[in-house]
């Protein structure tokens, strides 16, 4: 048996894990934990009471466990948020989510430390110190303004009172004002005005007979630089100094651990020098006498470090366009309908049931579909897709997709979180902030960087005050900060979740969902694709081509009375096939009773105390209903040629039946074949008919297919396969998929699909298009290679740059790397992860 929790308690990745192992210890139990939601999905050999499941977790830290009240899964969103607020210590205060729309702003850390904990303030994350990151986030005004007089805000849409022009949304909030940037701006322009002047001073030491010493003596141009230094250690860059403190302190050492040794040394060095120049032995004093001073290598390497932060927090922006450009397609406004009278109205008053009126050029506001008129829509914003479709009445539109030419009204279906828009920016922002199985050897190896950089600093000095020429002590001295400066354990922690971003972003604005960074990362490795037949590699639009009936006693037209009566209660697309077919013959829909879905097999129910079964001979086996030979034989005449049959039973005898055909999609045989091409197996799985499967099968070219099956057969399929060795991508788009998608390495949901298919997968192709399991393979093999190239280029810089740093080239070649080289170099180490995981914005995956 299997059951849902919520979990309470848990505020990080390292929470989730000793949650996890927590319920796994439990003899007959098998637990899977997500953050986010905060759930446990528990598979239990036998009852297990709530209260035992507590006494674990209790025992690994403070946590509470509760039986989730799920509601209908058809109902559920793409991706379900977070129900309770993160309380960690250590943590810092995390965002608290409702839904997914937000209120405030939400911050990330870029290097993802505790997963995809988010904050509701800026700051720098608690555990690497990087600057907190926003998280662009769609709010829907609900007030205008007057673009002329800012200070006139109304609830309404009219006039300005002041100048008479039409009032403005106050609109979308698609980035907002970055603080950290600009501070860093500030902060940067002050470092920079104050070490110039410092460097200057300390270059011109050099200088034969310098002028500067007619002015003062060296001593004194030391007291110079020490009061320019103040402001750039104390103000520009002093939170360089409070984060590695804090590093230390919760022994969390990371990048800013290494620049607060090296830097603070180097001026702390520098201020007793000035101080106390008598304590010092002549090795350290140059030949006017004074001790040398490092406030010049102090202060420039912490403005070019603060120079790298501003090139960071410039390239983050960049990183997350994708969704920046999706949140540019919210529009703000819409025309409703009430009565003979139409208003603009905010968005965000939208209600489902709502007529909209949309206008030629105007965004979709909300999911619907259309009442009157028809429409030639531009959806490729959100399904990749370039060429507009046309639409006509009854036919689905999407919120942020743009109308051609024509007007007309639609009937609001999904508004505000549940439009396919809000579940995109949702998803895209949670697969972002998710953490790719490869990132665990970066964070492996992080844990031990910085206290082996430590370690070589210090040998580095031992050995140059041992063996190194004079003054060795000040050759030690500079080599050992050098080596403290260069390293970078920051471009190793990037190199993963930048790509992930990226990609996930390119992947959203071609139509392709990524639920999360492993889905990403497997996607690679697939080596069978499963896919459904009906709206996976059918249209998904099927039409009644007859209605038979082999029973004196019924004609056609009573026949498909039944046939409507039982299927006004079902949501199925076949269903829904006849009764488009009913209406367009005025059938009448008649009252039924003791409705049951079957699943897999078809629908049930009592019409005037007379028992109905309509669906496929395994159904007709469940109800005991005989099927006439003759019958048989017309029915797998038709199935032959990939038509799909529904028998017709009354009591226990079938009395006719249905024939539904639907088409294969134009892309199917294309897009099979491309798969087929890059080595993967294809084969369908449906719960058709054999005949009509091999039809389809024969068509397409494919692997092999398997016909009649049931939902659990499916499931089993697939676990038959995984026990093979083989890494199974299932796609499908109905209920009866859920089990396989959930079970697959890879579930591949079908946007045109159910709710409930694509909440159970890992991507979902918003197109309901087969090509985009080809688009989603070459996505994932170009982000895994950019992770790939931005782990070597971190790992190769730190294992060259650091033995250089050390002094490795002085006894052969006579060079040496300034603390202040290597600082420039290690600022630019992790820009260059972050433009090299930027090319990912304009990779071919078509």
């Amino acid at each position: 048996m299997k059951h849902t929790y919520r979990i309470n308690g848990m505020s990080c990745q390292g929470c989730r894990t000793k949650v996890e192992n927590a319920l796994n210890g439990i003899d007959g139990i098998s637990a899977e934990v997500t953050l986010e939601p905060a759930e446990a999905i528990i598979t239990m050999d036998r009852h297990f009471p709530t209260g035992k499941l507590q006494e674990a977790l209790s025992a690994a830290g403070n946590y509470a466990i509760e039986m989730e009240a799920h509601e209908p899964q058809e109902n559920k969103p793409i991706q379900n948020s977070s129900r309770h607020s993160h309380h960690g210590q250590g943590h810092g205060e995390a965002q608290s989510k409702v839904g997914k729309e937000y209120t405030g702003g939400v911050y990330y850390c870029p290097m993802h430390c505790e997963g995809d904990k988010t904050y509701n303030k800026s700051g720098n994350c608690p555990v690497c110190g990087m600057d907190l990151v926003t998280q662009p986030e769609l709010i829907q005004s609900t007030q205008f303004t007057c673009p002329m007089h800012p200070e006139i805000i109304r609830d309404q849409p009219g006039a300005c009172p002041i100048c008479g022009m039409d009032l403005v949304p106050m609109g979308v909030n698609l980035e907002a004002e970055d603080k950290t940037y600009g501070t860093l701006v500030r902060k940067f322009k002050i470092a920079t005005i104050f070490t110039i002047p410092i460097f200057i001073i300390a270059m011109t030491e050099m200088i034969p007979n310098n002028p500067m010493f007619n002015l003062m003596e060296l001593r004194y141009w030391n007291w110079v630089q020490f009061v320019f230094s103040i402001p750039v250690v104390f103000y520009a860059t002093r939170m360089f100094f409070e984060r590695a403190w804090q590093s230390i302190i919760t022994w969390k050492l990371n990048m800013f651990t290494l620049i607060g040794i090296g830097a603070g040394v180097a001026w702390l060095f520098s201020l007793v020098a000035l101080l106390f120049p008598d304590i010092f032995p002549d090795q350290f004093k140059t030949h006017h006498g004074t001790v040398y001073v490092y406030f010049e290598a102090a202060t420039v390497i912490l403005t070019l470090v603060l120079l790298g932060q501003l090139l960071e927090a410039r390239a983050h922006g960049k990183t997350n366009s994708a969704i920046k450009e999706l949140l540019k397609l919210a529009p703000n406004t819409a025309t409703k309908i009430v009565g003979d009278i139409e208003t603009t109205v905010s968005i965000d008053r939208i209600q489902k049931g709502d007529l909209l009126r949309v206008k030629p050029g105007e965004k979709i506001p909300v999911d619907g579909s259309i009442k009157t008129g028809e429409a030639i829509i531009d959806e490729s914003m959100i399904s990749g897709e370039p060429v507009p479709i046309e639409k006509k009445i009854g036919d689905k539109v999407r919120s942020g997709t743009i109308n051609g030419n024509k007007t007309f009204v639609m009937l609001a279906e999904k508004v505000g979180s549940e439009t396919l828009l809000s579940q995109i920016i949702e998803m895209v922002n949670s697969a972002s902030r998710s953490k790719a199985p490869i990132q665990k050897m970066a964070d492996r190896i992080s844990g031990y960087f910085v206290p082996v950089v430590v370690g070589i600093s210090i040998l580095t000095f031992v050995l140059w005050a041992m063996y190194g020429p004079d003054p060795a002590y000040v050759y030690a001295f500079v080599n050992a900060i050098a080596v403290l400066i260069i390293a970078c354990p920051c471009a190793l922690g990037l190199a993963t979740p930048m790509s992930v971003m990226v990609g996930v972003g390119k992947g959203a604005q071609s139509g392709i969902l990524i639920k999360n960074a492993e889905s990403l990362e497997k996607m690679n490795t697939i080596n069978v694709v499963i896919i459904d037949k009906t709206g996976t590699v059918t249209e998904g639009k099927p039409s009644v081509e007859k209605v038979v009936s082999a029973d004196p006693d019924f004609d056609e037209k009573k026949i498909l009375e039944a046939i409507v009566a039982l299927n006004s209660s079902s949501e199925h697309p076949l269903a829904q096939a006849t009764l488009r077919y009913g209406e367009e013959n005025k059938v009448k829909v008649l009252a039924i009773s003791n409705f049951e879905a079957v699943t897999g097999k078809g629908v049930t129910g009592t019409l005037k105390e007379e028992k109905l079964a309509l669906g496929n001979q395994k159904l007709m086996e469940h109800v005991k209903a005989k099927i006439d030979p003759d019958l048989e034989s017309q029915v797998r005449a038709a199935q032959k040629q990939g038509k799909t049959v529904s028998y017709l039973a009354v009591g226990n005898k079938a009395i006719g039946f249905v024939v539904i055909s639907d088409k294969i999609k134009p892309s199917s045989a294309a897009a099979i074949k491309k798969l087929q091409d890059e080595g993967l197996q294809v084969i369908m799985f449906t719960g058709d008919n054999e005949d009509t499967a091999r039809s389809v099968s024969e068509t397409l070219n494919l692997n092999g297919f398997r016909a009649q099956m049931l939902p659990e057969d499916k499931l089993n399929e697939v676990k038959k396969l995984q026990a093979e060795g083989k890494k199974v991508a299932m796609a499908g788009d109905g209920i009866n998929d859920a089990p396989a998608l959930s079970q697959a390495d890879i579930g591949i949901a079908m946007g045109t699909g159910t709710d409930v298919a694509i909440e159970s997968a890992s991507i979902t192709l918003v197109k309901g298009d087969l090509n985009g399991i080809a688009k989603a393979r070459l996505l994932s093999q170009k982000v895994m290679g950019n992770i790939k190239g931005n782990l070597l280029f971190a790992l190769g810089y730190n294992i060259l740059g650091i033995p250089l740093a050390a002094g490795l080239l002085y006894p052969s070649f006579g060079l040496l790397l300034s603390p202040m080289v290597a600082a420039l170099a290690m600022s630019l180490s992790s820009v260059s992860v972050i433009l090299n995981s930027l090319r990912l914005r304009t990779a071919k995956i078509d």
